[in-house]
């Protein structure tokens, strides 16, 4: 019997579902002790009926075996039982996606992820399907915040983005050789320092615009930013050009950790003007976080 097949095969002869969270049964993995019934939150699904079988049979079709392996415990437990009781298998769903049973080899991947969620949501047991969704959304927030960097990378960097992201990959610190090559070379790219501080600004205004928390590879901008005479700053924040994601980059730089060698000399030189803009930027913000930052920072000293 084909290995994508085999589970199908096991299904067939079921008679009974038993689905509890991975965390509710006494040993957990696929070859875990039985959890106690009643008070662990599992719940029992009759299969004895063609059209339940079918669904949950669709629902965990698998599409292929890999030859990858979680390294986590799972999530949801299913165990199988025939007419008389016996034990058929023991399978375990990985982040809505793949299953572990002990006849493979391998974790094996869903032909569709969501079909089992689904079912399981529709059996009352809807928290998998929840932080699915709410992972996929957190994914596609990162990615999308990942697109709008890479968007606002200033001209002359080319060829530097994969060296750039592999900051966030391998958890490294950008090294000093990396940050003089990429200074040396928006400097060919922008002679006028007002015209290159406005590139720096905005490029460290995009992705997830936070000021702790964020991907390594959105802390680049304002390293080099911490380079930048704080006149060439302040002429770049004075220009007609500078708008709205000027105003963010500028917020997360000098509201942020240790960004600049002379930071509360620098910020306390800013123009009351432009301090009220900064702060009422980072007050629309909707980032508890950076507001806090820039309350401590920018905000007025009470007497």
């Amino acid at each position: 019997m084909d290995g994508t097949t085999a589970l199908d095969g096991v299904l067939q002869q079921a008679q009974l579902v038993r689905v509890s969270t991975v965390g509710a049964v006494g040993g957990s993995g696929v070859d875990g002790a039985d959890g106690a019934d009643g008070a662990d939150g599992a719940i029992r699904v009759d299969l004895s009926d063609p059209v339940e079988s079918a669904r949950l049979r669709t629902a965990m079709a698998v599409e292929s075996l890999p030859g990858v392996h979680c390294m986590c415990l799972g999530d949801v437990r299913f165990e199988v039982f025939d007419r008389t009781g016996g034990r058929l298998a023991v399978v375990v769903l990985h982040h809505g996606a793949t299953l572990r049973w002990g006849h493979w080899e391998s974790d094996a991947f869903l032909a569709d992820g969501r079909l089992l969620l689904a079912w399981l949501d529709g059996h009352g047991m809807s928290g998998p399907l929840q932080e699915f969704e709410t992972n996929r959304l957190r994914a596609q927030k990162s990615a999308d915040a990942k697109r709008d960097w890479l968007t606002a990378m200033p001209a002359g960097l080319d060829g530097t983005a994969n060296r750039i992201l592999g900051l966030s990959r391998t958890g490294a610190m950008p090294s000093p050789e990396l940050l003089a090559e990429l200074t040396d070379r928006l400097q060919l790219a922008f002679p006028d320092p007002v015209e290159r501080a406005l590139a720096l600004l905005d490029w460290h205004g995009s992705g997830s615009g936070r000021c702790s928390g964020h991907p390594l590879h959105e802390g680049v901008p304002g390293e080099l930013l911490g380079r930048v005479p704080f006149a060439d700053l302040l002429a770049a924040l004075a220009d007609p050009r500078a708008g709205d994601r000027h105003d963010a980059g500028a917020v997360r730089h000098l509201v942020g950790w240790k960004t600049r060698p002379r930071q509360k000399r620098d910020v306390a030189r800013l123009p009351e003007a432009l301090r009220v803009r900064l702060l009422a930027h980072a007050r629309r913000s909707g980032d508890s976080d950076k507001q806090a930052r820039a309350e401590r920072w920018l905000a007025p000293r009470r007497t």
